[in-house]
């Protein structure tokens, strides 16, 4: 018998994190992180990185576990994701994953093998000094198909393409390995555009009451380049540049709400090819939970 890993997906904004929490106190579970910038210590308004006060008590995993200057992949999400899997079941919990980092859910769900490629530090300094539409181009050159299909906004993962590409001549198409005796219930949350769109910009609005930009501002006093802060995307690239003077605070709002918006009609595209997701609007917590418990009778 297969052993069931609950997954909580969806866009941002959506109210994964206090539904994880919900679903943790009704099925005895311990909530696994999959946010991609929720790892680091430090970055905690921004990433909207849950409280202790939110957790109720429900034991986290993967969140403030890394060094902001240091790096950490998806190789090592889904290393360290799968160790906390067992050591969750060991105690007789379930595991439930939690995030909307698509590439991170995807590398644990399927078991991706990624192409055995070391780092290239130099190549890395270099590719980094490039703007994302001249990476594209770069990538395009080497790999068309791969090109195509990347986030065109997320630099890290262009510059690794275009690591892989120039070692191997091209990126090779991703491999799902054996998946042992995991089985992955996939629960995505998800609200209409109109109520989402006001909850990014209620919820923006409250980081920066809560001093969103005194973090970045401290992050960067603490010695992480302005480069660095850009990487992290989305707040910590707008607050920089904030701070910066390269715009106002006027500016770093608007464009905020604009490409916070853009991140969820990317992360809809990425979860919506995966017909195993099954949907639901954060309220049907009824609905969900008879799923839920639908699917943990099945013997599989």
């Amino acid at each position: 018998m297969k052993k069931k890993v609950l997954v909580i997906l969806g866009p941002t904004a959506t109210g994964k994190s206090a539904l994880a929490v919900s679903l943790a106190l009704s099925f005895n579970g311990e909530i696994i992180s999959a946010d991609s910038r929720q790892v680091y210590k430090g970055l905690d308004i921004g990433s909207g990185k849950i409280t202790k006060e939110e957790m109720m008590g429900i034991q986290h995993h993967l969140i403030d576990i890394v060094d902001p200057k240091k790096r950490f992949t998806v190789v090592d999400f889904q290393k360290v994701a799968r160790e906390k899997i067992s050591e969750i079941f060991s105690r007789g919990n379930i595991p439930i994953i939690c995030g909307g980092t698509g590439f991170y859910i995807q590398s644990l769900v399927d078991n991706v093998i990624f192409p055995e490629v070391q780092p290239d530090k130099r190549l890395r300094e270099k590719l980094n000094r490039k703007t994302a539409p001249v990476l594209l181009k770069m990538l395009t050159k080497l790999d068309p198909k791969k090109a195509k299909s990347i986030d065109k906004n997320n630099k890290r993962r262009i510059i690794r393409s275009i690591e892989i590409a120039k070692t191997l001549g091209k990126v090779p198409k991703m491999k799902n390995g054996k998946v042992d005796n995991l089985k992955f219930i996939e629960i995505g949350i998800d609200l209409p555009d109109d109520i989402l769109k006001k909850r990014i910009e209620k919820r923006l609005l409250d980081r920066l009451n809560r001093g969103m930009v005194d973090e970045v501002r401290n992050l960067y006093r603490k010695g992480l380049s302005w480069k660095k802060l850009d990487s992290f995307g989305l707040e910590y690239r707008f607050v920089s540049l904030f701070l910066q003077n390269k715009i106002s605070h006027e500016q770093m709002v608007e464009s905020l709400k604009k490409e916070i918006w853009q991140f969820v009609r990317r992360q809809r595209t990425w979860f919506r090819r995966n017909k195993r997701i099954k949907w639901f609007v954060p309220t049907d917590i009824e609905e969900i939970d008879k799923y839920i418990s639908k699917k943990y009778d099945q013997v599989d």
